[in-house]
């Protein structure tokens, strides 16, 4: 398959960072179940979602200690232990943009669901996050993956034609949302499933 790609776009928390809530609750809790339990019942994803949409931090926290005061502890560690959720980068994933970039046949853009309170550390901590020519943030722009608006600003404000560009995502979700607006995507399991996919289509050697 020829290879008619000039632009890929990268998620970034579970592609190129690996951030995980897991790994600071295991700091709090005794059993993978119990952190289990917590994630699913009280530090929801759809709870998180709305801060990656620009919620403040306060407003969630807010809301999770007026229902939950008995687990007001590790409802804080949340945000007052935030970068503990954090492990460092998937270097697997970080040498794969390497390659793409040093090839300098594409160009390089990240579109990421993070809230905008937290994001900044994001770029003073992983140097690489400067190789994109571009990087959209849901907290920034009051919107997120998978809605169709949100690609849209990607495309719009770096004249990206969706067409011509390929997207790298650990969501399902957020791949189906890519494909619905035109834009293709890879489904991101393994740095070596990614590398394998993208020589498949010729944008690795």
């Amino acid at each position: 398959m020829k290879n008619t790609f000039d632009t890929i776009i990268f998620d970034l928390g579970a592609v190129l960072i690996d951030w995980n809530p897991r790994h600071l609750y295991r700091k709090i809790f005794k059993t993978e179940e119990e952190i289990t339990w917590f994630l699913e019942n009280i530090c929801t994803h759809e709870w998180n979602e709305k801060q990656d949409a620009g919620r403040s931090f306060e407003e969630a926290t807010d809301e999770l200690l007026e229902k939950f005061p008995g687990h007001e502890a590790a409802i804080r560690a949340w945000y007052d232990r935030w970068q503990e959720t954090i492990s460092g980068p998937i270097h697997d994933t970080v040498t794969i943009l390497k390659q793409i970039k040093e090839q300098d046949q594409h160009r390089l853009y990240a579109l990421t669901n993070w809230s905008a309170q937290t994001f900044p550390w994001a770029l003073d901590n992983f140097e690489f996050l400067h190789w994109f020519e571009g990087i959209v943030v849901s907290g920034h722009e009051k919107t997120r993956k998978p809605f169709p608006e949100f690609y849209q600003i990607l495309f719009d404000r770096y004249q990206v034609n969706p067409k011509n560009a390929l997207f790298i995502d650990d969501s399902l979700r957020n791949i189906e949302g890519a494909q619905a607006v035109g834009l293709p995507g890879i489904h991101f399991k393994s740095p070596e499933q990614l590398k394998s996919d993208l020589r498949k289509l010729n944008v690795l050697p």
